[in-house]
């Protein structure tokens, strides 16, 4: 499935091969499947936030559970989420490092029942990324980092038009990546119209100069 914008440069396709992102680790997830036949292009970003236990770091477990290979029994906090199926297409560590476990052209499983710029079940039609870390809490310089080279390149391929988080495509059911998430810096590294952007994110353009 081809969606990104008609008449990119050969030149910007180069940080990807089909759907996958080059420079990202990979470790394909089985838990994707195609995009309906109805869904005419990608433009939605979703951000979330992850971490298994939730506040430990760096144990591997997300990309565990996003290959269904989690250890249900290795932490009492599993047994609530045991059998759960899930995936996004990205993952980024607090060192910055990127895991790709999706190609882009399909559909992760990664945000449920949503609704966004007018339209639902938004995993049809986006692109979701994890980044390590609590619901609250702040996030690594690292990961804003590689989040807006990662979001740049996925514009080159996608005809993005808006970013979000898991908390806007499905308030009240999710809260993630919450208040520790800092979106005028985003939209600062970004340097993409305020109008892309959660209304009550977008920071005053004479902040970002």
């Amino acid at each position: 499935m081809t969606n990104w914008a008609d008449g990119a440069p050969a030149a910007d396709m180069a940080p990807w091969e089909g759907g996958w992102y080059r420079t990202a680790q990979r470790l394909a997830s089985p838990n994707h499947g195609p995009r309906p036949v109805q869904t005419s292009q990608v433009d939605l970003i979703v951000v979330h936030s992850i971490s298994l236990p939730p506040g430990e770091y760096g144990g591997g477990a997300v990309q565990q559970l996003f290959t269904n290979t989690l250890d249900w029994d290795a932490h009492p906090y599993y047994q609530g989420i045991r059998g759960l199926q899930v995936s996004a297409h990205f993952f980024i560590e607090r060192t910055g490092v990127l895991w790709q476990f999706v190609d882009c052209d399909l559909r992760a499983w990664h945000a449920g029942q949503s609704f966004y710029r007018g339209r639902s079940q938004c995993n049809d039609d986006s692109i979701g990324i994890e980044l390590e870390g609590l619901e609250g809490l702040h996030f690594e310089s690292p990961q804003y980092e590689t989040l807006a080279r990662v979001c740049q390149d996925i514009a080159l391929r996608y005809p993005i038009e808006h970013i979000a988080g898991h908390e806007h495509i499905a308030p009240g059911r999710k809260l993630d990546p919450g208040p520790g998430f800092d979106w005028p810096r985003l939209q600062g590294a970004l340097d993409w119209p305020a109008q892309r952007f959660p209304l009550n994110t977008r920071a005053d353009p004479l902040q970002l100069r």
